[in-house]
């Protein structure tokens, strides 16, 4: 499980880009790149990482299920995931 503080700071980083999301397109698209650079940094929304959903992992994250490899691996194997099996040859 990833440290509480992580999650937190992602929240955070989340709430920055919803906020300035509208601001940001709008400077893009006049190219005002000076005022781009006077934002805070946790406006962009490439300094968001993507983790599980159920463990908070960041890496191995498998973005078509959400989850990491090993929750993945997990989760197939019980059977959660709907048209997924172990493959053997």
């Amino acid at each position: 499980m990833a440290k509480t503080s992580w999650l937190e700071r992602e929240k955070k980083k989340s709430a920055c880009v919803a906020k300035y999301a509208t601001l940001r397109a709008e400077l893009k698209k006049k190219g005002d790149y000076l005022a781009l650079q006077q934002l805070p940094r946790n406006a962009c929304p490439v300094r968001q990482s993507r983790r599980c959903s159920i463990t908070g992992r960041k890496r191995a994250f498998i973005g078509r299920f959400k989850v990491s490899r090993i929750t993945f691996r997990e989760l197939a194997l019980n059977g959660l995931i709907p048209g997924v099996t172990k493959s053997s040859w």
